[in-house]
């Protein structure tokens, strides 16, 4: 993760400086809101560093709850991996269908652009606190509920201050924007913890 966040400064200079601004100033957003393409080098080095550090985080959470087996902890991993992966790019697939299907693209991709941004930015400062964790012998589960209460914290406050930032989109489509919510942003998560629980 630390090779591609090198890379990512390497090859997208100007961008990586303007993104870990994101705290003190709002320019990434005001600049490269327009220029919202999934697809972009940066935007993919962002989305795998994302999905690379919460993985890492939920295998120390799975380490911290779920009974030792014998399992092999990089099998374990590289499961969670593959799991997280195909959860995030089925969500963005859905998105983008469900956009196209009720003709706001432009008001997603610029949403979508948002949220992935902030949630980007929050998984990297999770890392260092994974890292920290892997290394540290005598940590209490207590900690690790604080930085999950955080985590949830920071990601509620960022989709507020998204709301409020696009409050006239909102406003205006604010029957697919509930719909958007229930189906995309609350149902999924509630699945998922079934599934974790229940197996």
């Amino acid at each position: 993760m630390l090779l591609l966040l090198v890379l990512a400064k390497k090859m997208f200079q100007p961008r990586f400086e303007d993104f870990f601004s994101l705290i003190t100033s709002g320019k990434y957003m005001v600049i490269k809101s327009r220029e919202h393409k999934a697809l972009f080098g940066f935007n993919v080095l962002m989305l795998i560093i994302h999905i690379l550090s919460i993985s890492l985080f939920l295998f120390i959470l799975y380490r911290a709850f779920v009974p030792s087996n014998f399992e092999d902890p990089a099998m374990i991993l590289l499961r969670i991996i593959t799991g997280y992966s195909f959860f995030i790019l089925l969500k963005i697939f859905l998105e983008k269908i469900i956009a196209n299907v009720f003709d706001i693209d432009d008001y997603i991709d610029h949403y979508l652009f948002q949220k992935h941004t902030y949630r980007n930015f929050i998984s990297i400062m999770l890392f260092p606190v994974s890292i920290l964790l892997i290394y540290t012998d005598n940590w209490n589960n207590v900690f690790l509920y604080i930085i999950i209460g955080l985590s949830f914290m920071a990601m509620i406050l960022t989709f507020v201050r998204i709301i409020i930032k696009n409050e006239r989109q909102v406003a205006s489509y604010w029957f697919y924007f509930i719909l958007y919510l229930c189906a995309l942003e609350i149902t999924p998560y509630i699945i998922l913890h079934k599934l974790i629980t229940t197996s």
